[in-house]
């Protein structure tokens, strides 16, 4: 006989763990007794050294599709006999280290129960169990129990507390677990908080129909909903939103209708219905027939399946509907009901709600598919709080991201917990809503930080708020972060070539940097190589108007003669253009930059496709989406000099002018615009290996989720023998920044 202590850490709370840890051990004929902890769960079995061998090997072997395990402790202890198996009571303790689940989607068994007749759970918006629904989002606190849950508000009633204590039962120890008599219900109210039907869920589904726009309340926040194929409701929505341009998500009733309106491939299909079930961007079918105003200028569509029981019982197999974040541009998720009524009362003609307190608020995620694999683009629902696992082990670090799409994160050991998507901190709600989540997670993971890492930018809310903490701080360059956020994916710890292209970020000689050559490593970098300054006419207007930095470089080509040319970025031009030009000759109100983001924007402007923006990105998207399908030519351009290279695409610029004055047509030019930027970034990491010997590349930054220049790049680099790696666990956006910071922090910190 033998008796074994065995302490487990990773995902191993509210996945069905303990009620797995039970039925092996009742299998093997094994005594003892499974708990959770605020360290993850603690078991201690006895038996025979036959069956305590087997269990080790299942429980290694076999655990819930949902668990993780991150390490297994055992340790012998003395025979203490007994009878039975049990599951303890969970135990709190002062040190934290289990991990807390994220939301996960509904389960087939669940989908099964709510849409059958006979069963006590048909058509009841809340079923879940072991494998499936609410976690991240109703945890207050660890160990996870009921009772440290938004579920405390609920008792179950006698069948659902049967279910709870049956270890043959799927909902054994399940939390949420509740049912139509003892859980928490919907309702639909009108804009003044009136309750309607009593039949909510056929009147919801009768409102869209109609083309109406209704408040949903969901697992992580509100939506706002309407019937994707109805022009008139999705316009409406969208100047009630006011989003005047930027694209909306919709949500499919099965896969079958995805495959309908988009192209579809295995591995789209498999992230569709995974059970983070993230929103992937799919290519629309030339059939796709839902309302132009879902989003113009772009090949692509944000499709997601449902993932809460509401969604099953709401929309049918063929059903579209949009599917947006329940707030106001710019503002975070609203996630509270009296704040739903008031924020979104001008939105949404109608709100259904629900009585389950949200504790903590989470967007949809963005991903798809690129080559066959994952890239992440809004890292949210269904990911966080999960960690990420790195090659170093780091002290306790809190990295505060950057000012837009902003995420922070928290270490310990080898671990990263990545927060869900913030947004933008300039907007003072965001920045609340950003200081309390910071706040959760610390007491959530009970990790208190020694260290704070911020980027350089001196006006970043973010950067304001770390220097303001009473710790020692380290600053992190923008695009430095972002490569190191690639070396700490992928476990790179030699020097790389890094290529961070995106559209702004704080260099080290005080200019606005963001087409930026590196050799870097997770500690340092040397600047290797950039794209040419040019001037940010009026400044930061000239991010949201690329009219500004097209006209800029037509007069610095051809002076005043360019507004006779049939250039349709002419049109765009107000009255006294011509000072605006002259003060950025004089460099009033002219700062520089070297950002790759920008050479998007200008070719956009030149080419007649984009003079305004109202979405970051808006400009670069048009334009990839015009020269779809066409076999562009490489048109000049220029590197000079080697410490650093400079990269000058006038030429470009200059050629794109020439053969529209020529009657050049747009789709081939905007597809000779990307193959040049492509050839451009290959030659300059062909040149720098060559000094340097080096063959392992990193892309990170925003215009890595241009597909088409990351798939052109990756391809000639890898066809010229370089091993190039990419973001795949976080965003190559500002959304990964914060994993960068962080891991820079600790290789500094480790080598003072």
């Amino acid at each position: 006989m033998q008796r074994l202590t065995i302490h487990i850490h990773g995902i191993v709370q509210g996945v069905g763990f303990r009620p797995f840890v039970y039925n092996l051990a009742q299998r093997y004929h094994l005594v003892g007794w499974v708990l959770n902890n605020s360290e993850g769960v603690e078991i201690e079995i006895e038996g025979t050294s036959m069956e305590v061998s087997l269990f080790l090997q299942e429980l290694k072997n076999s655990a819930p599709p949902l668990a993780v395990m991150d390490e297994i402790l055992v340790t012998p202890c003395s025979l203490k006999g007994g009878a039975g198996f049990t599951i303890r009571y969970s135990l709190g303790q002062d040190t934290r280290t289990a991990w807390v689940s994220a939301d996960i989607g509904t389960c087939a068994d669940c989908q099964r129960e709510i849409k059958d007749p006979k069963d006590r759970r048909y058509g009841y918006a809340f079923t879940n169990c072991t494998n499936c629904g609410p976690r991240y989002s109703i945890i207050q606190d660890v160990p996870y129990d009921r009772d440290t849950t938004t579920m405390k508000d609920f008792s179950m009633c006698p069948i659902c507390q049967a279910e709870y204590e049956d270890p043959a039962n799927r909902r054994f120890h399940a939390q949420p677990n509740v049912c139509s008599e003892c859980g928490p219900h919907y309702q639909l109210l009108t804009k003044s908080g009136e309750s309607l039907s009593s039949n909510v869920f056929a009147e919801t589904k009768r409102l869209i129909a109609l083309g109406h726009v209704i408040a949903v309340k969901g697992i992580g926040g509100y939506h706002l909903a309407c019937d994707a194929r109805q022009e008139k409701a999705v316009n409406s929505l969208r100047q009630r939103k006011l989003r005047e341009a930027k694209p909306f998500a919709v949500m499919c009733g099965s896969i079958e209708t995805v495959k309908k309106l988009c192209e579809v491939s295995d591995e789209e299909e498999a992230l569709l219905v995974d059970s983070s079930r993230p929103i992937v961007l799919l290519t629309k079918k030339t059939d796709y027939n839902l309302a132009e105003s879902i989003g113009v200028g772009t090949r692509f569509l944000g499709v997601m399946l449902p993932y809460t029981p509401l969604h099953y019982l709401l929309l049918a197999e063929d059903d579209v509907w949009v599917m947006t974040s329940g707030n106001v541009s710019d503002e975070p998720i609203t996630y509270e009901d009296q704040d739903a009524l008031k924020k979104l009362g001008n939105i949404a003609d109608y709100f259904l709600v629900h009585n389950r307190e949200i504790f903590q608020p989470s967007d949809d995620s963005v991903a798809r598919i690129v080559d066959d694999k994952r890239q992440i683009l809004r890292r949210s629902r269904g990911f966080a709080p999960k960690p990420l696992k790195i090659s170093q082990e780091m002290s306790s670090i809190l990295a505060v991201g950057g000012e837009v799409k902003n995420t922070f994160c928290l270490t310990r050991g080898p671990f990263v917990f990545m927060s869900c998507h913030m947004g933008d901190l300039e907007n003072l709600a965001t920045y609340q809503a950003y200081l309390a989540s910071m706040e959760h997670y610390q007491k959530l993971f009970a990790i208190h930080p020694t260290v704070v890492a911020y980027d350089l930018h001196p006006e970043y809310i973010a950067t304001k708020y770390a220097l303001s903490l009473d710790i020692p701080k380290v600053g992190v360059q923008h695009h430095h972060a972002h490569i190191a956020s690639v070396l700490a994916e992928y476990g790179l710890e030699e020097k790389v070539i890094g290529v961070s292209f995106d559209g702004t970020g704080y260099g080290t000689d005080g200019n606005l940097w963001g087409g930026e050559f590196f050799l870097a490593d997770c500690r340092d970098f040397v600047r290797v190589g950039h794209c040419k300054y040019l001037p940010l006419p009026g400044g930061a207007k000239a991010i949201k108007q690329p009219w500004r930095m097209a006209a800029w470089v037509l007069y610095n080509l051809y002076g005043n003669e360019f507004v006779n040319f049939p250039l349709d970025v002419n049109r765009s031009l107000p009255a006294g253009w011509q000072l605006l030009m002259d003060a950025t000759y004089k460099g009033i109100n002219a700062p520089i930059t070297s950002s790759a983001g920008r050479l998007f924007d200008i070719a956009s402007g030149i080419l007649g496709l984009c003079s305004e923006i109202h979405y970051e990105g808006q400009a670069a998207i048009i334009l990839e989406y015009a020269g779809q399908g066409e076999f562009g030519e490489i048109l000049p351009y220029c590197i000079s000099g080697g410490n650093p290279y400079v990269l000058d695409f006038m030429p470009t610029f200059a050629a794109l002018t020439e053969a529209l004055r020529k009657g050049g047509k747009v789709p081939f030019l905007a597809a000779c615009f990307h193959v040049t930027i492509a050839d451009a970034i290959v030659k300059m990491v062909k040149r720098i290996g060559q000094d340097t010997g080096i063959k392992k590349v990193a892309l990170s930054g925003g215009v890595w989720q241009n597909i088409t220049i990351l798939q052109k790049v990756f391809g000639m680099l890898q066809q010229d023998g370089f091993y190039v790696y990419s973001n795949q666990q976080v965003p190559p956006n500002d959304g990964g920044l914060a994993l960068g910071q962080a891991v820079v922090a600790g290789a500094r910190i480790r080598e003072r």
